[in-house]
């Protein structure tokens, strides 16, 4: 899809076209969002940013478990995300669960990190979505705490319920595509949706994905979905078909 194309999915389901950032703009159920080139999401109409499945501290996490990993994870997620913050001006930041790797993520912050997640709250909301690696959430940091949020006619939650669920906006799963071209294929994280539901792409540097044809995908949508798989500039859709698994 070219910058300015407009196209169909699904049937006629639902549409999408180029946004000028590079995403991908369409709606969700009846609420416009964008698809962004680094894995959030973007509510305009309220300037929300969405992101999921930062594991913050994951690098340390393996590291205390004998796993040496570079402890570079936190900083270039942060990095990431101040950059979106910064070109967006959101008044509120969601954290749609799974922010810390685990319960004790938040004591191997260093204070310059736990300086720069507190600066995320400066001027606007900042909601934590508690997920599985994150149930007790935040204990020294500001924001408010929650399980799951409505906004703009969507539900935000960490984990997919299952089934349909129109209107639901979820992360945990860590969706990614691998795409077939003339060429080979290359895997990319990507967001993925019916345009009644969808899922989040992982925003941490050091977090996996999961084949978006893995059978946890299966009966979470009513058709079809469409990947809107993620480059360097921009965010590709792509359709079921050129689809392969891992």
């Amino acid at each position: 899809m070219g910058e300015g194309d407009r196209a169909q999915h699904g049937g006629g389901g639902f549409s999408f076209e180029a946004s000028p950032c590079g995403g991908l703009s369409l709606r969700v159920r009846n609420t416009a969002v964008v698809f962004r080139p680094s894995g959030a999401l973007w509510l305009a109409a309220s300037r929300t940013l969405v992101v999921a499945d930062l594991h913050l501290e994951k690098g340390s996490a393996y590291a205390s478990r004998g796993q040496l990993l570079p402890p570079y994870d936190t900083a270039e997620t942060l990095r990431r995300l101040e950059a979106e913050v910064a070109a967006l001006s959101p008044a509120a930041v969601v954290l749609l669960g799974d922010t810390f790797h685990d319960r004790r993520s938040e004591d191997r912050l260093a204070p310059d990190h736990a300086a720069r997640l507190a600066g995320l709250a400066d001027g606007r909301r900042l909601i934590w979505v508690v997920g599985n690696h994150d149930a007790d959430g935040p204990r020294c940091l500001p924001g408010e705490t929650a399980d799951e949020i409505a906004l703009e006619g969507l539900d935000f939650r960490h984990e997919p319920q299952p089934g349909p669920r129109p209107g639901e906006v979820a992360g945990h799963l860590h969706p990614a595509a691998r795409v077939v071209a003339a060429r080979g294929s290359v895997r990319r994280r990507c967001f993925v949706t019916d345009g009644e539901r969808v899922i989040l792409p992982a925003f941490g540097a050091y977090a996996g994905g999961l084949n978006i044809r893995d059978r946890a995908f299966a009966g979470l949508f009513v058709r079809s979905p469409l990947a809107g798989a993620l480059g360097p500039a921009r965010v590709r859709a792509v359709g079921w078909r050129q689809l392969a698994d891992d």
